[in-house]
């Protein structure tokens, strides 16, 4: 499908709401025209963590105001989208149904189709937006919420799994982690923040599965481990709270760089995608950047303003999915969402 079509993503599945517009010009790379977010992360903070109705309400409060915003800053009109996209899942159902709900509604009223989108693929396409988009085939380490997985993606639509948690992911092991260390919510970014002025050496951490012989991770011991680590410190951590945190983010990248490496030579692939919101992490970029380039692999990250959730990766997929093939927009307006939804079951159906 080549096309040039005007698509709007709507991104509802947790505590951000996302609007973008994507626009294809032919069989490249779509292009981005304006996309807006707001962040819940004020409102969340008093509970110590996402409450689903309130993220739910918020959704509703943000998703036409942005939608406007998107279209003012673009210079378009709302008639002229080709497409409307919505995140169909994985996510919190309230929130997913938000989304869908007003997506449906827009595309029923202009008379345009709609598209539901698999939120772990537009992490996994989101780095084709930078200014060094990826070519397939490519290893992809998606690290976003509650999800580390690894993927080899041989194009769009076509993603076979290679590992991924088992009981904890990355990011519940850095917020979990940082509730601990009693730095609030979000934790995870705090926790990188501190790690900065910590001795990554400072305390012996586990490294789960690190020798485990597949592609699976496990954090749920590392959480443990800070635990009992906290405890002992006593009234000594918040003195040694900057060392604790480095030394759990050191256990948690190592992992995650070491896995990531062990994929590339089971597939014998020599691209790196990173996605997901544990992506913009300093310390996890700059050791997969040296290891990756030991072996003469190329690592492709998306911009960091787009390693949140956003509307601009829901757009981007949607937009690449009609490119490849892969799916057509439907003109039915009757929708469900999928709490969850494994990512590589896209390579199979819908």
């Amino acid at each position: 499908m080549t096309e040039n079509l005007l698509v709007l993503g709507i991104e509802s599945s947790c505590d951000e709401t996302g609007v973008a517009l994507v626009e294809t010009r032919g069989p490249g790379v779509p292009v981005l025209c304006a996309h807006a977010l707001h962040s819940q992360i004020e409102m969340h903070q008093a509970y110590g963590g996402v409450v689903p109705e309130l993220a739910s309400r918020d959704h509703i409060r943000r998703v036409l105001p942005l939608t406007q915003k998107v279209l003012g800053e673009a210079g378009r009109a709302l008639t002229e989208v080709d497409v409307v996209a919505y995140t169909r899942g994985p996510g919190l159902a309230g929130a997913l149904l938000v989304g869908a709900g007003v997506a449906c509604a827009l595309g029923a009223a202009l008379g345009k189709p709609v598209l539901g989108v698999h939120h772990l693929e537009g992490h996994l396409l989101s780095p084709f937006l930078s200014l060094d988009p990826p070519q397939f085939p490519f290893v992809a380490l998606l690290v976003s919420g509650g999800h580390t997985q690894l993927m080899r993606v041989d194009g769009v639509g076509h993603y076979e799994l290679l590992g991924e948690s088992i009981d904890d992911a990355a990011g519940e092991a850095f917020d979990k982690s940082a509730k601990l260390m009693g730095l609030g919510y979000p934790g995870g970014p705090a926790l990188s923040k501190l790690a900065e002025h910590g001795d990554a050496a400072a305390f012996k951490l586990p490294r789960p599965l690190l020798h485990s012989g597949n592609l699976d991770f496990s954090f749920a011991g590392l959480k443990t481990a800070v635990l009992v680590q906290a405890k002992k410190l006593g009234d000594q951590l918040e003195a040694r709270k900057a060392d604790l945190a480095a030394s759990t983010q050191a256990a948690i990248v190592e992992v995650l760089v070491k896995k990531s490496l062990a994929a590339l030579r089971q597939t014998g692939l020599k691209r790196l995608v990173v996605a997901g919101g544990v992506g913009a992490n300093r310390s996890l970029r700059l050791q997969l950047d040296a290891a990756c380039f030991a072996v003469g692999v190329r690592v492709h990250y998306p911009e960091l303003h787009l390693c949140t959730d956003n509307g601009a990766m829901i757009a981007l997929a949607a937009a690449m999915r009609l490119q490849a093939g892969q799916q057509t927009a439907s003109e039915v307006y009757a929708f469900d969402v999928k709490p969850r939804w494994p990512l590589n079951s896209l390579s199979r159906s819908l």
